[in-house]
This record gives structure tokens, C-alpha cells and sequence, in this order.
């Protein structure tokens, strides 16, 4: 005996090669399912006229669809008085945009918000199943309030 002992059976060797042909090495993905809905609010600086305000929103819609995501609803809440001077301005035109993208595409869209002087603020959450509920709620109760009935 030369004290290193006994060399494992070739049986052993077999079933340690069959155990990596059946496990995989990797998990298998799908990458397309990985989006999520998001709502971004933003507020324009209230120096902008009509044309100003629907061009830059029209600018923020184009980049959401160019970075493979869909708009599922918009609001323009128009102007509104802000709780406190943003940038020594005191009202300001706010948007509302529900949108379904990819997770890494939210920090672009940031990113933009950040470098369009008229944009003076900004926000985006990501919308749970709660929040979605709620949004349609509020979607339909204003559609309720905004069609005249006829009696």
C-alpha cells in the first residue's frame, strides 16, 4: 500500500458524470418578462406657454416608447400653485404619465428630467398592485364626473 489509499470505484466516477450531464449549468431566463408599470409626475416651469408644455411632454412620451416601453395613461393636471418656491417660482404645469418599461430605463428617464431646464420637478414610483387598483378607481371616477348625463 503506498498510503495515499484506495482509489474510488469507477461506478463513483460514472455517477459524478451523469450528475453534471443532468444538472444545468445555468438557469434559464426569459429577459422580456422583466418590465414593471411606473407613474411619473413632473411639473413644468410655468414660463412655458401652450405649444411649449405639449411639445415637452410629447419630448418625454417619445423617449419612454424609444426605450421600449408603453404609455398606458396621461394627465394634465395643468396649473397648480406649489406648497413652497421651487427655483423662485410659485405654480407650475404638472404631468402625469403611467408607463410600462424595463427596470434599467427609469434611471434614463431621470436623467433626462435632470438635464431639461423646464422641468423644475420631478417623481416616478414604481406602481404595486394596490397602487394599479387605485389608479383605474380614480381613472373611472373621473370619467363619471367628466360625461354630461342626459335626463
Amino acid at each position: 500500500m503506498d498510503g495515499a489509499g484506495p482509489d474510488p470505484p469507477p461506478q463513483d466516477r460514472e455517477v459524478l458524470d451523469i450528475n453534471r450531464i443532468l444538472l444545468p449549468s445555468r438557469p434559464n431566463f426569459n429577459r422580456k418578462a422583466m418590465t414593471n408599470r411606473y407613474e411619473t409626475v413632473f411639473i413644468l416651469t410655468p414660463v412655458l406657454s401652450e405649444d411649449q408644455t405639449k411639445e415637452t411632454v410629447k419630448k418625454f412620451k417619445d423617449l419612454i416608447k424609444t426605450g421600449r416601453g408603453k404609455v398606458h395613461h396621461e394627465e394634465s393636471w395643468g396649473m397648480r400653485k406649489l406648497a413652497y418656491p421651487i427655483q423662485k417660482k410659485s405654480s407650475g404645469f404638472y404631468h402625469l404619465i403611467e408607463f410600462e418599461a424595463d427596470p434599467a430605463f427609469v434611471a434614463k428617464l431621470e436623467t433626462e428630467y435632470r438635464r431639461d431646464e423646464r422641468v423644475i420637478r420631478f417623481l416616478t414610483t414604481k406602481m404595486d398592485k394596490h397602487h394599479l387598483g387605485f389608479a383605474e378607481k380614480r381613472r373611472n371616477k373621473q370619467k363619471d364626473n367628466v360625461e354630461p348625463t342626459n335626463a
